[in-house]
């Protein structure tokens, strides 16, 4: 579904009880699309389910794996998860309510994250015997940085909402609305934020951050300078030249 221009909203893909492999593969298929298409600009995730976002993995159905299959299970999810990090574009989840283990894990391999006040969030592996395995040991540090991530893990604790921006692990939290879906609304907010900007720009950006983070700061450096010199030629930057001196609102095509 496209709700604005430019933007891909995946509604349908927020919920995970519905059968790991039937869910998962689909899902798998749609994102790999998306990895080409560059007339999407902003992709929304949300959720149709009324209080959740994403529950998690479905335990009862975790407990009839064998080892091997809860290996493959989880090595699928973990590759997905991966797949939606490196997107091109801006993502955002829209938390309207629980979004625990694998569905905090959703969220966290966006690059934006919106909440209501009342959702609750957390990664609540090890209250199961587990621990995070589809990207959140790594994702949630990077988020709220590395000792307060520890506490959330190793206590298995919940933060609601408000909570979570205070702590930096959403963007932007809002008053639940009677409809149930505030922080979608805000994810429409936020995206349509984006949508009005240089989308090569922007994703160059994106390649920028994403890839410098994991370096030293020199090499980032070099990653800002290639990805910097890719948008030069650009009639999008061309046109944003334009528009400042002749004063008037630009206008990108994406390329």
């Amino acid at each position: 579904m496209t709700p604005a221009r430019g933007m891909a909203n995946w509604a349908q893909f927020g919920h995970f009880h519905l059968g790991v492999y039937s869910l998962l593969l689909p899902m798998k298929a749609l994102v790999s699309s998306l990895q080409s298409d560059s007339a999407v600009r902003v992709v929304v995730f949300r959720s149709l389910v009324p209080g959740v976002f994403c529950a998690g993995a479905d335990l009862k159905e975790r407990a009839e794996m064998n080892q091997s299959e809860s290996d493959l299970f989880v090595h699928s999810l973990r590759s997905l998860m991966t797949e939606i990090a490196l997107l091109p574009m801006p993502t955002v989840a829209a938390v309207d309510g629980f979004a625990l283990g694998g569905g905090l894990e959703l969220a966290l391999a966006c690059d934006l994250r919106t909440a209501a006040f009342s959702a609750q969030m957390g990664l609540i592996e090890t209250t199961r015997g587990l621990l995070p395995g589809a990207g959140g040991s790594q994702r949630l540090p990077r988020a709220v940085g590395f000792a307060l991530a520890k506490e959330l893990i190793f206590t298995g604790k919940k933060v609601d909402g408000q909570r979570a921006v205070e702590i930096g692990l959403v963007n932007r939290a809002t008053e639940q609305s009677p409809d149930g879906d505030a922080a979608y609304k805000e994810a429409l907010i936020l995206a349509r934020e984006i949508l009005p900007q240089a989308p090569i720009a922007v994703r160059m950006a994106k390649e920028a951050m994403n890839r410098g983070m994991e370096v030293d700061i020199t090499s980032g450096m070099a990653i800002e300078r290639m990805c910097y010199a890719r948008v030069i030629p650009t009639k999008d930057r061309q046109e944003g030249m334009a528009a400042f001196l002749e004063k008037r609102p630009p206008r990108y095509i994406g390329e």
